[in-house]
């Protein structure tokens, strides 16, 4: 194709052209408008399966409970596993699935094996995606790796992954940063939502969100959180006001947070952190973070029992008293450095 004839296209429009190409289809009219974006994804057994809640403004009615992409999802060579986690929670019901570009390392594991299932199950889940490079044609580059890998011609949700600075603002906000690549993919219908993701410091967070109309934000929020850097005070109000689809994730801490919970060796430094096990059941994790204004928790399986569990306990749930909570938060002050690993320390 001239440089001509690639000028004439739109970037989903080439995507769309090149599958087409090397499955040695024919493509007319290459400089058609792009189609449509499908119907909103739906899950006929989600219904029964737990409560939902809105997503924001986007229309999208998502599960309390969402599939996490990390744990056995961005194993290196776990797709037997991996698959049968994504399925299992498919079939129970679970209708968003998280993933990133940067999971599972250089060969994006994470992203491999949601695409194993969604070419066969894409219409059924809500899938998202993040990309860590701050410029535009980086992040462009992730996205389309990204759409490849998950086979999927678009993402229900893009999102800026693990915001940590007013550094990370100021690229992603400056001419040529990521969010020309995210407002152009959505102009393209590559993707339909954008967001804004973070666990380490709220600031950053909330002056993205001050500056530009983001559909959801991706926060960390589990019952140790107000004993260090909280996100409960400032970014969660100034989400509920702004009406976005509020995603809560870190909400066993990698098991940190949890009565259950046997360090390795291999998980005694800080940054890994976890030394001593903790002091929640993952009833009372889960429970902590829905009582609050969230729309879903996403959490990390590893095995499709913990799927099982995890589907249960959304729905059964059924919100806490502020004594409750506060009950909770005080059970995790011992182990708050391990069950907040992620978070901004000094």
């Amino acid at each position: 194709m001239s440089d001509h004839e690639r000028a004439r296209l739109g970037r989903r429009d080439f995507l769309m052209l090149g599958g087409a190409a090397a499955a040695g289809l024919v493509v007319k009219d290459l400089a058609a408008e792009p189609r449509p974006v499908p119907a909103l994804p739906w899950n006929p057994a989600t219904r029964d399966a737990m409560p939902t809640r809105n997503l924001g403004r986007t229309g999208y009615r998502v599960g309390l409970f969402s599939l996490g992409g990390q744990a056995s999802i961005e194993k290196p060579d776990n797709e037997e596993q991996a698959v049968a986690i994504i399925e299992r929670a498919l079939d129970l019901g679970v209708n968003y699935i998280d993933s990133a570009a940067m999971y599972g390392g250089i060969r994006r594991w994470s992203q491999r094996y949601v695409g194993a299932v969604m070419k066969r199950r894409r219409s059924e889940a809500f899938i998202t995606s993040k990309t860590h490079d701050r410029t535009r044609d980086g992040s462009l580059r992730l996205l389309e790796e990204s759409l490849r890998l998950l086979e999927t011609d678009h993402l229900d949700l893009w999102q800026l992954h693990n915001v940590m600075r007013l550094e990370d603002i100021e690229r992603i906000f400056a001419p040529g940063g990521a969010l020309e690549a995210l407002t152009e993919a959505r102009e393209e219908k590559m993707v339909r939502f954008l967001g804004i993701t973070g666990h380490f410091d709220p600031a950053p967070l909330m002056e993205g969100i001050r500056r530009f109309p983001f559909d959801t934000v991706l926060m960390s929020l589990n019952a140790a959180d107000p004993h260090q850097s909280s996100f409960q005070p400032d970014l969660l109000p100034l989400a509920v006001e702004k009406q976005m689809g509020i995603i809560g994730m870190k909400i066993p801490a990698r098991s940190r947070i949890l009565s259950t919970f046997r360090p390795q060796p291999f998980q005694l430094g800080q940054w890994e952190g976890g030394t001593t096990p903790g002091t929640l059941t993952m009833r009372e994790a889960m429970y902590y973070t829905l009582s609050h204004p969230v729309s879903t928790v996403i959490v990390g399986c590893d095995t499709p029992e913990q799927v099982e569990e995890n589907v249960r306990l959304a729905r059964e749930f059924t919100p806490l008293s502020q004594t409750q909570l506060a009950d909770l938060a005080a059970k995790t002050e011992p182990i708050k450095r391990q069950a907040l690993f992620f978070r901004r320390w000094t």
